[in-house]
């Protein structure tokens, strides 16, 4: 078996717009882009993962209607490969070229101005408009944008959205539907979201704190990521995806993580390996009580004693919900590629305290290498059971064994 080749990459994170700045921030263990926020929660301030507002990129004066944060966000990852999308329609035509995001927010954000303004003016700002909040508008915008005429939808399962869009896009792509996918996520900060997290009592009263025996919930964020992929070598490939639905409860995942084990061997499966073969897990690591047992618990039972290092990315961006499965991909992508000269992983960073109740993991340390780096996994797991793991690859490893 032959892996996808991811082609190009475009970022618009908390952890900066360029790979060379993100790995390096990720590998720091950088928490700078954490920040105070008090206009998200209704009654007190949260701990954020925020974008800077003058990296963003504004929207063209033609695609106006589609202005919001999350389509800000998402323009700005797009600007990094409009070339190759621009060179990839001349070899394959418009038609051949597919779009398949993750979000659960879109333009909620811009919803929520206009309802302000309208409870003091009596109608909505002349700039509103309701498809700008519409789930699909996000990958509408992006294909309306680079003018392409394939496939497009959006994929909206809570956080395992754009880890599920791998999956949806290999289909595409081995039933000659299409010969690039464009995919990836895009989620935006905003009110509805923080508030119904802090509802449910699942947002940390400080910095997020995965896997210890302290930990008090999540810090949410924002961002876009994308990815062009093609039946063609690249540096790092897509080799596996596993996908399944445990239907548990719908907020609270499996206690002992059937569905997500599922998942993790379906994608093993995929991408016709074993589990000796993964050499790093980017763990979901929500830092919620019921999460963190159920996934310490799952990766246990899978990997038994071979359990490689793992670690959650969470404390240095949040937790990107639609869009956390892609800015995890990206992390994965970059460890593998020729910027990560030292092998380097993405550290664990909490408190250290374990948790007696839960499977221990082998958690990174700061400054922790990898002795092989050839295969990493990506794990999201999102309400009502809806699960995704991931598997990339780097292009001469896959190559000796295909």
């Amino acid at each position: 078996m032959t892996g996808i080749g991811i082609t190009h990459i475009g970022l618009c994170t908390p952890l900066g717009n360029s790979a060379e700045s993100v790995l390096t921030r990720l590998l720091q263990g950088d928490t700078s882009a954490m920040q105070w926020r008090d206009d998200l929660l209704f009654d007190k301030s949260t701990l954020v993962g925020v974008v800077n507002n003058n990296d963003l990129l504004s929207i063209p004066e033609h695609l106006q209607e589609f202005a919001c944060r999350n389509n800000r966000l998402l323009h700005t990852a797009a600007m990094q490969i409009k070339d190759q999308v621009q060179s990839a329609k001349q070899r394959y035509g418009a038609q051949r070229i597919g779009v398949i995001l993750g979000s659960s927010t879109s333009g909620i954000s811009k919803g929520e101005t206009a309802l302000r303004y309208r409870a003091e003016h009596g109608c909505f700002p002349p700039d509103y408009h309701y498809s700008q909040q519409e789930l699909g508008s996000t990958s509408f915008y992006l294909q309306q944008l680079f003018e392409l005429q394939g496939p497009c939808y959006t994929i909206s399962t809570a956080c395992s959205s754009s880890a599920k869009v791998f999956a949806a896009a290999k289909r595409l792509l081995q039933a000659n539907l299409c010969d690039m996918v464009i995919v990836g996520g895009a989620d935006s900060l905003c009110q509805l979201t923080l508030n119904g997290f802090g509802a449910l009592e699942s947002v940390s009263a400080g910095q997020c704190n995965p896997f210890s025996v302290n930990r008090d919930g999540i810090n949410i964020g924002e961002g876009a990521v994308l990815f062009t992929l093609e039946k063609t070598p690249a540096q790092v490939l897509l080799v596996g995806v596993g996908e399944s639905a445990d239907a548990h409860h719908v907020s609270a995942p499996h206690p002992q993580g059937s569905g997500a084990i599922t998942a993790m061997q379906q994608a093993l499966a995929d991408a016709n390996i074993s589990i000796n073969d993964i050499d790093y897990i980017n763990l979901h690591g929500t830092a919620t009580p019921k999460n963190d047992a159920m996934e310490s618990r799952a990766v246990a039972t899978l990997f038994k004693d071979t359990i490689p290092p793992c670690s959650s990315t969470k404390p240095l961006v949040g937790h990107l919900l639609g869009a956390a499965g892609a800015i995890e991909a990206a992390f994965c992508y970059l460890i593998l590629s020729e910027l990560n000269i030292h092998q380097a992983l993405p550290p664990q960073l909490w408190d250290g305290q374990v948790d007696p109740n839960d499977p221990s993991l082998p958690l990174v340390a700061q400054g922790q290498t990898a002795k092989r780096l050839d295969y990493v996994m990506s794990n999201s797991f999102a309400f009502g059971g809806s699960n995704a793991s991931v598997i990339f690859a780097r292009q001469t490893i896959q190559g000796q064994s295909s």
